[in-house]
């Protein structure tokens, strides 16, 4: 095979392994997504099939105004909660773990290979929802938002440890060096030097873990009871009961509580490619 024909069998399976990942996402992203559109957008019969058909009337604006003001107005509450839970969550998160991987990275100890279990340990080991309950129960926490803040702190921290730690280990020391030359305290060091070049880092942070505290379904449903306390993805049960279903509302309200995340994701896909890959490849 000359090389000419090399290249063009090369370019020939590029563009077929393209072509393959486009179809792959088609059919897993914006297949769901057209649906929920669709069914949001029908009538309480023609939704409750829940076939993938147009509309036979379009009752977007009268299905959005019911959602709206369901269990009063019970979704404007659910945002109001959902977005004080992720804005103090995801700020606790960036602080701590920026900290204590800039810390696990810097000063090497005889803690360290203790404190890495710890972190991989907070990957994997699942949490206990019972013993977590009675531990905010005795320190007066429990079904309060700073108890759920702690709790979404505590089990995304690790993950976040991960990403800084392999960020700060690109970052030369030699800049360290001159900052504590020039009279750099630890603090001033961290927030004064270190901190503003972990820009790309902290944006991945922020998008992924706002992501995953908005669209938290469990920790709010056991950690935080109560309809004054709902989150969004709480307010599912507004229109699900054991004997019936209104599936446009519910529909609705899944769009509603989608558009936020999608956002955050189109805007700021290539910072969290960038920030994820950050330290790859030296370690």
């Amino acid at each position: 095979m000359s090389t000419a024909e090399l290249v063009n069998h090369r370019s020939g399976r590029k563009l077929a392994l393209s072509a393959v990942a486009i179809v792959a996402s088609v059919v897993v992203f914006l297949v769901p997504f057209a649906f929920i559109v669709l069914t949001a957008v029908k009538d309480r019969q023609q939704s409750a099939l829940l076939d993938f058909s147009w509309p036979h009337q379009f009752r977007f604006v009268q299905n959005f105004i019911e959602v709206v003001q369901a269990r009063d107005y019970m979704l404007v509450i659910a945002f109001i909660n959902s977005t004080i839970l992720t804005v103090a969550s995801v700020t606790g998160m960036v602080v701590l773990a920026a900290m204590a991987g800039f810390v696990l990275q810097r000063r090497k100890s005889r803690w360290n290979g203790f404190i890495n279990f710890l972190v991989l340990a907070g990957l994997i080991i699942p949490p206990a929802v019972v013993p977590t309950i009675w531990v905010l129960q005795k320190f007066g926490l429990f079904r309060t938002m700073p108890g759920l803040i702690l709790i979404e702190i505590a089990f995304g921290l690790s993950f976040c440890i991960l990403l800084f730690r392999a960020f700060v280990s690109t970052i030369p020391r030699e800049l360290d060096e001159a900052a504590i030359i020039d009279g750099a305290g630890p603090l001033r060091l961290f927030f004064g030097v270190i901190f503003p070049l972990l820009r790309s880092v902290v944006v991945t942070v922020v998008v992924v873990q706002s992501v995953a505290v908005f669209n938290d379904f469990v920790n709010p449903l056991y950690f935080l009871p109560g309809d004054k306390n709902a989150t969004v993805q709480l307010t599912l049960y507004n229109f699900s009961s054991q004997y019936s279903t209104q599936y446009n509302l519910l529909f609705m309200n899944i769009l509603l509580i989608t558009i936020p995340p999608l956002i955050m994701f189109l805007f700021f896909n290539r910072q969290i490619v960038a920030g994820m890959t950050s330290g790859a490849v030296k370690g």
